[in-house]
């Protein structure tokens, strides 16, 4: 809707040319992973625990992460864990049960 381009170009969003296609970012599963183990340190950092409540979000370096949800699934799936990634969060005191 016109209103909505006005209020997306007045903050510096433009919209594609015209032809042109717009192909949304895909992040590989090493991407989100950094991102949620980043997520993690920097909350483990902060309040010296990984038990977050499963809707807490936590923010850094302007990206938001879904990182109580991230922590309850990956306990779920814990047996699918690489060894590496199971050592990357029990260096962060994770709580697998």
């Amino acid at each position: 809707m016109p209103a909505q381009q006005f209020l997306l170009e007045s903050i510096g969003i433009e919209a594609p040319a015209h032809g042109e296609a717009f192909e949304p970012v895909r992040r590989t599963q090493s991407d989100r992973w950094a991102a949620n183990i980043a997520a993690a340190r920097q909350f483990h950092a902060r309040e010296g625990h990984l038990r977050a409540a499963r809707k807490h979000v936590e923010v850094g370096d302007g990206e938001e992460t879904k990182l109580g949800a991230f922590l309850n699934n990956t306990r779920r799936r814990a047996a699918k864990l690489s060894e590496q990634r199971r050592a990357e969060l029990d260096a962060l005191d994770m709580r697998w049960s």
